[in-house]
């Protein structure tokens, strides 16, 4: 299966298969039906596929590693309301075809496994990281990884929307990247299952040529203070915008050099949640860059669910990584 690289786990196997499975559902829904409103405490917009996703993965996990614990984004609570009913039997309907028998009682429950606590052993799901640009037909990601005693040890991306190599950011084939610590940074085409390439960023060491990865919407960071950071250090590409940690699997491909999670001054105590990242960050390590948070300290998974001793987050293809710090300061 992990023909061209070295995954031979069957936590790898399990986390390759199960990705390019949710990813694939992902676009079924998009195609199958509008996406229907719940609103989230942030007020991000809430799909289908978020449940849906959420309910594979549990489900699988249950089978595949039924002592592991899933701490993911989801939880059933607005489904199992009056108002969420209608959400819920839409998900439950694009469930039975991958599980025969599904109810919309076992999807909740399937949905809530993901409400454990970190544990010694314990994967990391974001059914959709990127709702938004889900919502507008852009980049998104299923991302799931597994840390164990605090560290990233696996960690994979469905991106249907991503085209690697050459790397088209608005439209593509669909990517999936993984990465096993120690083990490289790995990337083939979404319904492709045999060969993978392994990915490296990119050795670019000229600031002014770097190539900044920002997001389209602005709620997790600061578009100004990015844009003065871009003039101080004399960047003079566009940057690339993208939603989700796509991103991370644009850093890894050697398309973008720094990638910059500021904090918005409309929420300066913000603090990343561990789904947001845990992927990404062993991607963009495996494939040879660097991430830390705005201070240069390593990003500590040891603390929950949300990245409690981190301020945002700065990774680059290493090179760059203390002339971004430098600036920053």
């Amino acid at each position: 299966m992990f023909t061209g690289s070295d995954f031979t786990s069957p936590e790898a196997a399990f986390a390759v298969g199960i990705v390019r499975d949710a990813a694939q559902l992902a676009q079924r829904i998009q195609t199958g039906m509008a996406v229907m409103g719940l609103a989230k405490s942030d007020l991000s917009p809430v799909t289908v596929a978020d449940f849906a996703l959420q309910a594979l993965v549990a489900h699988a996990l249950s089978e595949a590693f039924p002592e592991d614990a899933l701490v993911a984004e989801e939880t059933s609570a607005q489904l199992r309301t009056e108002p969420g009913r209608d959400v819920l039997d839409v998900v439950t309907r694009f469930l039975v075809p991958a599980m025969p028998g599904a109810s919309s009682e076992v999807v909740c429950d399937w949905i809530d496994r993901g409400a454990a606590a970190p544990q010694a052993r314990f994967w990391v799901l974001d059914p959709v990281d990127g709702t938004k640009g889900y919502l507008r037909g852009g980049q998104y990601a299923v991302a799931l990884s597994l840390i164990e005693d605090g560290v990233v040890q696996l960690g994979v991306l469905g991106c249907p929307c991503l085209s690697l190599p050459g790397v088209n950011t608005t439209s593509g084939n669909g990517t999936l990247v993984a990465a096993a610590r120690n083990r490289g940074a790995w990337w083939n085409r979404l319904g492709d299952q045999d060969f993978f390439t392994r990915l490296a960023v990119s050795d670019c060491r000229d600031i002014s040529a770097a190539r900044f990865l920002r997001s389209f919407e602005a709620g997790h960071t600061d578009g100004e203070r990015l844009d003065r950071l871009a003039q101080r250090l004399h960047v003079e590409r566009e940057p690339v915008r993208m939603d989700s940690q796509a991103k991370y699997a644009v850093l890894a491909a050697g398309s973008g050099e720094l990638l910059f999670r500021l904090l918005s001054p409309v929420r300066p105590d913000y603090r990343e949640r561990i789904w947001d990242q845990a992927a990404g960050a062993l991607i963009t390590e495996e494939a040879g860059g660097c991430i830390t948070d705005l201070d240069g300290k390593p990003l500590d998974f040891t603390t929950g669910r949300t990245l409690t001793l981190n301020r945002g987050v700065l990774a680059s293809n290493m090179h760059l990584h203390e002339l971004a710090l430098e600036a920053l300061r």
